[in-house]
């Protein structure tokens, strides 16, 4: 089965802090950041490795800005989260990867499938990518990812406990 991810700004920024940005090549067999993400993301004329990869690794993933869905526009969400929304809702062969948990909702209520940060970590482990995911629910904790208790103890199970 191939991989369509349309990819938002939080879990790029997350998975480089992490120094997991590679991940995303590894499981993924297409991946599209739509314009209005990498503008986000640039804004603010400060570097951090997040822009840096996006600046560099992450640019042929750039892809011009979707229109924006009617339905996803009467959520009133961010910029990026409506483009990566509209993007799943206009190739519906492709997964949205989001955390934003109003996004989320959205997606869930129109029927657009998606994975955040925590489920792409669950995935690498289970797909041999790295040993161990404790470690790198850890990290994500550390570097500022809200992840609750129950949920940080549903995804070290997701993966095997370790």
């Amino acid at each position: 089965m191939v991989s369509r991810w349309v990819v938002n700004a939080s879990p790029i920024i997350s998975l480089t802090k992490i120094d997991r940005i590679h991940l995303l090549s590894q499981l993924w067999d297409e991946v599209v950041i739509p314009q209005g993400v990498a503008d986000e993301m640039s804004l603010g004329g400060y570097s951090d490795s997040a822009v840096t990869w996006l600046q560099q690794a992450g640019q042929p993933f750039i892809q011009p800005a979707p229109a924006i869905d009617s339905r996803i526009a009467s959520w009133d969400l961010g910029l990026g989260e409506s483009q990566v929304l509209s993007w799943a809702i206009q190739h519906p062969s492709y997964e949205a990867i989001i955390d934003d948990l109003a996004a989320r909702k959205a997606a869930k209520i129109l029927q657009i499938p998606i994975r955040g940060t925590l489920a792409i970590i669950v995935l690498a482990k289970q797909m041999g990518y790295i040993s161990s995911v404790k470690q790198d629910l850890e990290n994500l904790i550390q570097v500022g990812l809200r992840i609750s208790p129950a949920v940080l103890a549903q995804a070290i199970a997701l993966a095997g406990g370790e």
